[in-house]
């Protein structure tokens, strides 16, 4: 399943244009100070993770189970405009994970990801650990 079509996704509306990932600030998001709500803000950014993943892999799709198995998040500023989610990762962790991968048939890869609103204000830093083990 392709992570735009899970069904909270789409629920809460993640938008993908142009390979980036955003969510409008609207009224099914928000939170009791009227603000893009923490968990639609997690949502956003491990979804961007994921996105992140398989672009890196694209071979990997469908021979692999990739399941999330840690995240740590920090919430910057309040996010009260449409938010966007940026990803990377660092090289070297990239090739140890194809190794290991392939040694193994499982390995580990931290994906970093920032969400910024519409004025390129940083409201969301967060690191998200993958776990992908081969079928």
């Amino acid at each position: 399943m392709k992570a735009l079509d899970i069904p909270f996704v789409k629920h809460i509306g993640i938008h993908e244009s142009e390979n980036e990932l955003s969510l409008e600030c609207s009224e099914n998001v928000l939170n009791h100070i009227k603000t893009i709500h923490a968990g639609a803000q997690f949502t956003l950014a491990e979804t961007k993770s994921g996105l992140h993943l398989q672009s890196l892999f694209p071979e990997l799709e469908g021979r692999v189970i990739p399941l999330l198995r840690g995240a740590e998040v920090k919430y910057k500023k309040p996010a009260a405009k449409t938010i966007v989610a940026y990803a990377r990762s660092e090289e070297e962790s990239v090739e140890n994970f194809r190794l290991q991968l392939e040694k193994k048939g499982r390995a580990s890869l931290e994906i970093y990801v920032e969400v910024k609103d519409s004025n390129e204000l940083l409201c969301t830093l967060a690191t998200f650990t993958w776990f992908v083990q081969k079928l």
